[in-house]
């Protein structure tokens, strides 16, 4: 499974904005958009000009895919699976983009950024009904249970994880169950789950041209 190796600082600098993609690093003054707000050197143009339309449909669209820490081909193929759902396909796709394994256990608090989380997933951390999964990308359903392997419970990870537990923000179509750090998926993720900041609107209009 490929995933982005680069700096993800670069991608806020890109974006203009802070995508918390670091966890609490971004808040502190190590941020490097603290230090360099303007964008990396190689997405900055060489004559100054008013940005098209498609340039910022552009932006937005990177602005969903950085989030999510997904790369380009696996996007596409998430928009492709979200045209042929019915409903709106902006928000199938953030639906989508939100039921990954990665993203539900940063929602719940497991790592404090999704880069985090997809690590602790990968590292076999995560049992969904009970058995092991360690794809980033699986997508979770209604009625799916997220927990913490047996053993890892022991790990600095898990305490680490549950001494934050009051300061979690989960959102309501997971039901979490604080003193077993367990989650049951019980609705579908709706755009109303989804940070305002991002828009599957864009992403459609930028795949639509």
């Amino acid at each position: 499974m490929g995933r982005y190796i680069g700096p993800k600082c670069s991608q806020c600098r890109y974006i203009g904005e802070k995508l918390m993609l670091k966890g609490e690093r971004c808040n502190s003054s190590k941020c490097a958009l603290e230090r360099k707000s303007n964008a990396p050197r190689g997405a900055r143009p060489k004559v100054r000009r008013r940005v098209s339309d498609r340039g910022l449909q552009l932006k937005e669209k990177q602005r969903v895919r950085f989030s999510y820490g997904v790369l380009e081909a696996q996007f596409r193929r998430f928009f492709a699976e979200a045209e042929r759902m019915p409903g709106m396909t902006g928000d199938n796709m953030m639906s989508l983009l939100e039921r990954r394994l990665d993203n539900v256990a940063y929602r719940l608090g497991f790592g404090e950024s999704r880069q985090h989380a997809r690590q602790i997933v990968r590292h076999r951390h995560i049992r969904v009904n009970g058995r092991r999964v360690d794809v980033p990308s699986y997508l979770v359903k209604v009625g799916d249970e997220i927990s913490w392997r047996e053993q890892s419970t022991k790990t600095e990870l898990y305490k680490v994880a549950a001494a934050h537990v009051q300061s979690r923000n989960v959102p309501m179509w997971l039901s979490f169950n604080e003193d077993h750090m367990r989650a049951t998926v019980v609705s579908l993720p709706t755009s109303e789950d989804v940070d305002s900041r991002l828009s599957g609107k864009a992403v459609v209009e930028y795949y639509s041209r």
